[in-house]
């Protein structure tokens, strides 16, 4: 019997054989930003937009995840700065996997979005800073939670009883008080195209 149980034919495929299969790099798009400030609506433009490229992408939805993987967490700080560590352990799998994943999530604070860029990879990290003014994020108030917080209904919520830490080197700051959601997605997809896009030669 061989002493080698994990001969090079048996040996996982390295991440430039799925990049190469799928043409494209993979990446990690990470939105942050106050409830409200266009993340989520932004993501599923970029989506399309990269979908039309020819791009596959996966998007790491916070609604889906609370109801999936992370349907076993609370909302205390520990469970929160668990709930973004899953979500960049998933995030570096699929990008070592070719796929360009796109996370929307409020992620407030400087040390817990680092810790997600550390996980996944600085040179596969791209932040996106969604920095629409809580003014406008809280006229929006698609779900009616920033009145909830202020109503004293919900606790600790980023922007009203919770602070939210500006990024400080984000890749790319948008703020869609004063850019269209198209006029956003098309910055965000041609700054982003050149990171993931492998020439056929």
């Amino acid at each position: 019997m061989s002493k080698n149980i994990f001969p090079e034919k048996d040996r996982f495929l390295s991440r430039s054989d799925k990049e190469t299969l799928l043409k494209q790099k993979g990446l990690v798009v990470w939105f942050t930003g106050l409830s409200g400030a266009g993340k989520s609506t932004l993501a599923l433009a970029l989506e399309r937009n990269l979908h039309k490229q020819g791009l596959l992408t996966q998007i790491l939805d916070g609604d889906k995840i609370r109801n999936g993987l992370n349907k076993n967490l609370g909302f205390t700080a520990e469970d929160r700065n668990e709930n973004i560590r899953r979500i960049a352990e998933v995030g570096k799998l699929f990008s070592d996997c070719g796929l360009i994943t796109i996370s929307a999530f409020i992620s407030p604070t400087h040390a817990i979005r680092s810790m997600a860029r550390e996980i996944i990879g600085d040179d596969n990290f791209f932040e996106i800073y969604v920095s629409t003014p809580i003014e406008v994020c809280e006229q929006r108030d698609p779900k009616g939670l920033y009145q909830l917080a202020h109503n004293g209904i919900i606790k600790d919520f980023t922007g009203v009883s919770a602070p939210y830490e500006p990024p400080q080197d984000a890749d790319l700051i948008i703020d869609t008080s004063k850019l269209s959601v198209k006029e956003s997605t098309k910055l965000i997809t041609d700054t982003i195209l050149p990171k993931v896009k492998i020439l056929i030669t």
